[in-house]
């Protein structure tokens, strides 16, 4: 088999409020994107971050309903563990739900979980 892993794809709600959240992550997006239907950004090693509008998606799934997210997160890593309460801390200071509080794990990251506008659980992390 020759298929891999090229890219993730996330369904916005309201596509400038999640284009903001993944700056805040440090995401490179214009800010000319806020209106776009579908936005893709090239991360580095090549992967592609995808997202689109629910509009869009129903413009070739008519009976396409949110279906929740609670399989699947996205995880950035931090620089320190430091980093990972300083995130969090934003996030949670501009209106993002904190899932679950900065806390050193047992498997040795610094470990804290935000959700995005659209319900996508988000990683944040750091070695110990």
């Amino acid at each position: 088999m020759t298929v891999r892993l090229n890219a993730l794809s996330i369904v916005a709600a309201d596509m400038g409020r999640s284009l903001a959240f993944y700056r805040c992550l440090g995401l490179d997006i214009p800010a000319s994107a806020d209106t776009e239907p579908h936005v893709e950004v090239t991360l580095p090693g090549g992967m592609r971050l995808l997202w689109d509008t629910e509009d869009v998606v129903r413009s070739f799934q008519p009976d396409w309903v949110r279906r929740g997210s609670d399989g699947m997160s996205l995880a950035f890593e931090a620089g320190s563990p430091a980093e990972v309460d300083k995130v969090y801390a934003q996030l949670v200071e501009a209106g993002h739900h904190g899932e679950l509080a900065p806390w050193d794990a047992f498997w040795g990251q610094r470990y804290a979980v935000v959700l995005d506008p659209d319900g996508n659980g988000v990683d944040l992390f750091a070695a110990l």
